[in-house]
C-alpha cells in the first residue's frame, strides 16, 4: 500500500468500491489489514450500529482473534449496558481518541475481557449516513499512541467509504429480501420456496423432503363480511401463529391468498409428516383479533413427500396441493396425505384440461353427440330424443361426461360447451327433419346452470333455431330441479322469455329437491322428468313407488307431460304404466345411439313393445351409469329398443 495518506485513501476506495454483500466482510478485513500495517497499530475493527435493537455489532476485525470467548463481550454490545466509550458510538459524529487513563477504565476492562490486553489507546471514527451514525471504524494500539490530525482526516475519508459500502449492502439486502419474501406476511414467497425445494431435492441431499400445504377453510367469509383489509390482517396474524408454531429451522412460505406452505428442516416420511401436520393444525387454531372481532378459521392440510434426485419441486408442490383439495372436499379442518390414486386422477384431469379448450374453441370433431330415445311405452312410438355429450379424447378414447364436466366447470368452459352441444344437436335434428324423419319428435337439450344465467341465452337459442330452420315447439330445453330452486327469480324471468320464442321447458331430475313444488304454478314448464333414482327400483321399493305416484299425480294436476328416466326393469315399466306415465327413457328401452342409429329409429317411428311377455332386465355394470344430459354417461351403444331388433 502507498506510503502517503492520500494514496492510502485512494487504494481503500478502490477496494471498497468493488465490494458486494457477498464479499464485503473479506474485503473489509483486507482494508483493515492494510490500515493496521500503515498506522503501526495492533488491531483494527469495523462495527455497524443496529438501531432496531440499539446495539453495536462487530462486523470485521484484523487480525482475527485466535481465541474468542463465548459469549463474545465485544461481539454485540447493547448501548443501554455499554461503558461510556461504546455508548458514544451510538450517536457520535466526530472522531474520538482515547488513551489509557482512569476516565475510560470501564472500556479498558471490557477490551481486556475480549482480547486479554490490559491497556490500549484507540482512534474511534464514526460511519455517517446523513445525520445517522451507522457504525464505527476503530484502531487499537496496545499501550499508548498519539494520533495526528491528518491521520484522523484520512480515517474519516475511509470511514465515509465504509459507510457508503454499508448503505449499498443494506440496499442490496433489502432488494433481495423483497424479492424473496411476501410483502404482507414477511414469510418466504413462491420464488424463494421453489429455490429452497430445488436445493433440498438435489441428488445426494437427505430425504424424504416433506411439504405441508395449508389452506384456510371458508376464508372468503372473512373478506365478504369484514372486507379485504380485514382479510389481509387475518392472513398476517395467522402467518405469525404459523411461524411461531413451526420449528424455527423450518421454511414457511406464502404462495398467495390463503395458501401457505411449511417445509420441515429434517427429513420426514409421510407418516411423520402427517403427524406433524396434525400437531401444527392444533397449534394454529387460535383466535386472531381484528378490530375487536375475534376470528378463528380451521385449516386444511395436504401432505406430500419427495425423494431427492427423483422428484422435482413442481411435482412435490402439485401433490401437496392435490392432497389439500382432498382435505377441503372432505369438509375441511382435515389432514390428507397424497396417494398414488390422486396422481392418476390428476394426470387424467391435466390431460383433459390441456385438450378441452382446443375442443371448445373449434369444430374439430372431438365433441360427439349420442342420443337417448324417448318412447311411448303403450304404443312403442318414438316420441323424441335427448342429446348427450361425449368427448373423443385423442389418447383415451370416447369419454363420458363425468370425466370432463367438472374440469370444464373449473376452467369456466361449461357455458361454451353447452352452446356447442346445442348447435350440434340442432344441426343434426334439422338434417333428420330435412330427410323426412323425426317430424313429430321432440329434441331435448340440457341447459347447464351457467348457460341459464347468461344474459344472452334467449338470443343464442333463437339464433340457433333460426339458423337450422327448426320449429321452436319441437325443441325442449331441460334444466335441473336444483337450479330452479337455487335461482328461482332469475330462472322464472329467463324461462318466460324462452317460452316467448316458442320452445318447450322441462324440469329434469324432478323429485330430488321438493322445494320446486312451491314454484310449479308460477313457472312456464311443460314437462316433469322423474329422476332415475326413484324409477330404478320401482316394483320393489314402496317409498319410490309413493314418490313417483305423487309426481305423476302432480304432473297430471298441472296438465304437464311426465317422463320417467332410467327405466331399466320390466317391473318399473309396468308400474309406470299402471300409474299413468307412459313416456320414458332407459336402458330397458334403448341405450344411447349414435346419430345414424338414432336416425334409423326415428325413421321406424314405432317399435313393438309388450311388457306383459318381456322378462328380466338389461342391467349390467354399465346400466347404472349417470345419464344426465351433458353430464349423462351411459357406457356403450345399443341398437335394441324394447328388446326388439331395430
Amino acid at each position: 500500500m502507498s506510503g502517503s495518506l492520500d494514496g492510502l485513501v485512494t487504494e481503500a476506495a478502490a477496494e471498497l468500491m468493488a465490494a458486494t454483500a457477498g464479499n464485503s466482510v473479506a474485503i473489509s478485513e483486507r482494508v483493515l489489514r492494510d490500515l493496521v500495517g500503515h498506522f503501526g497499530v495492533d488491531t483494527g475493527f469495523l462495527r455497524h450500529n443496529d438501531h432496531t435493537i440499539h446495539a453495536t455489532v462487530l462486523v470485521a476485525e484484523w487480525p482475527r482473534r485466535e481465541v474468542i470467548p463465548d459469549p463474545d463481550p465485544i461481539g454485540v454490545v447493547y448501548f443501554a449496558d455499554a461503558d461510556p466509550v461504546f455508548a458514544a458510538g451510538e450517536n457520535t459524529k466526530v472522531p474520538l481518541v482515547l488513551r489509557p487513563e482512569p476516565s475510560n477504565a470501564d472500556y479498558q476492562r471490557r477490551i481486556e475481557e475480549g482480547t486479554a490486553i490490559p491497556a490500549v489507546s484507540l482512534a474511534y471514527v464514526p460511519l455517517l449516513s446523513g445525520d445517522l451514525t451507522t457504525g464505527t471504524l476503530g484502531f487499537v494500539k496496545f499501550g499508548d499512541r498519539e494520533w495526528l490530525p491528518e491521520e484522523l482526516n484520512a480515517l474519516q475519508a475511509i470511514a465515509t467509504l465504509f459507510a457508503q459500502l454499508q448503505a449499498r449492502i443494506v440496499a442490496e439486502e433489502q432488494v433481495r429480501y423483497l424479492a424473496e419474501h411476501d410483502d404482507l406476511t414477511g414469510l418466504l414467497n413462491r420464488r424463494a420456496l421453489i429455490a429452497h425445494l430445488d436445493e433440498r431435492l438435489a441428488e445426494g441431499q437427505p430425504g424424504p423432503v416433506g411439504v405441508l400445504f395449508l389452506d384456510l377453510d371458508r376464508f372468503n367469509v372473512v373478506n365478504e363480511h369484514l372486507g379485504q383489509n380485514a382479510g389481509d390482517r387475518f392472513i398476517k396474524g395467522f402467518a405469525e401463529l404459523l411461524r411461531a408454531a413451526a420449528d424455527p429451522s423450518s421454511v414457511t412460505a406464502r404462495l398467495g391468498g390463503d395458501e401457505l406452505v411449511v417445509v420441515p428442516s429434517a427429513p420426514m416420511d409421510v407418516k411423520s409428516a402427517v403427524a406433524f401436520a396434525h400437531w401444527l393444525q392444533d397449534r394454529v387454531h387460535k383466535q386472531v383479533v381484528i378490530d375487536g372481532e375475534k376470528l378463528t378459521r380451521s385449516v386444511s392440510v395436504g401432505v406430500a413427500t419427495g425423494i431427492p434426485g427423483r422428484d422435482s419441486t413442481s411435482d412435490l408442490l402439485r401433490r401437496a396441493d392435490q392432497a389439500t383439495r382432498l382435505a377441503k372436499n372432505s369438509g375441511g379442518a382435515a389432514v390428507a396425505p397424497f396417494s398414488p390414486e390422486m396422481f392418476e386422477r390428476d394426470a387424467i384431469r391435466n390431460e383433459i384440461e390441456l385438450h378441452l379448450e382446443e375442443t371448445s374453441d373449434s369444430d374439430n370433431g372431438a365433441l360427439v353427440l349420442h342420443y337417448l330415445p324417448e318412447f311411448g311405452m303403450r304404443t312403442g312410438e318414438v316420441l323424441g330424443t335427448e342429446a348427450l355429450a361425449r368427448w373423443q379424447h385423442p389418447t383415451r378414447g370416447l369419454l363420458m361426461p363425468e370425466s370432463f364436466i367438472g374440469v370444464l366447470e373449473s376452467i369456466n368452459l361449461a357455458r361454451k360447451l353447452g352452446r356447442m352441444v346445442m348447435r350440434l344437436a340442432c344441426a343434426q335434428f334439422g338434417l333428420w327433419r330435412a330427410r323426412g324423419v323425426g317430424q313429430d319428435a321432440v329434441l331435448r337439450i340440457n341447459i347447464s346452470p351457467t348457460q341459464l344465467v347468461a344474459n344472452n341465452i334467449v338470443d343464442d337459442v333463437a339464433a340457433t333455431l333460426d339458423e337450422f330452420a327448426i320449429d321452436p315447439s319441437a325443441v325442449c330445453l331441460e334444466i335441473t330441479e336444483r337450479v330452479v330452486v337455487q335461482e328461482i327469480d332469475t330462472t322464472r324471468r329467463t324461462l318466460a322469455r324462452l317460452k316467448d320464442i316458442g320452445v318447450q321447458i322441462a324440469i329434469d331430475d324432478f323429485g330430488t329437491g321438493y322445494s320446486a313444488l312451491a314454484y310449479l304454478k308460477s313457472l312456464p314448464v311443460d314437462t316433469l322428468k322423474i329422476d332415475r333414482g326413484f324409477v330404478r327400483d320401482l316394483g320393489t321399493n314402496k317409498r319410490d313407488l309413493a314418490i313417483v305416484q305423487a309426481i305423476v299425480a302432480l304432473a297430471h294436476a298441472f296438465e304437464l307431460e311426465v317422463v320417467a328416466e332410467g327405466v331399466e326393469t320390466v317391473a318399473a315399466a309396468r308400474t309406470l304404466l299402471d300409474l299413468g306415465c307412459d313416456r320414458a327413457q332407459g336402458f330397458l328401452l334403448s341405450r344411447p345411439l349414435d346419430s345414424a342409429a338414432m336416425e334409423s329409429l326415428l325413421a321406424r317411428r314405432v317399435v313393438p313393445m309388450d311388457f306383459s311377455t318381456m322378462g328380466g332386465s338389461p342391467r349390467d355394470d354399465s346400466s347404472t351409469s349417470n345419464n344426465r344430459g351433458i353430464g349423462k354417461s351411459p357406457r356403450g351403444i345399443s341398437t335394441r329398443a324394447g328388446m326388439q331388433p331395430l
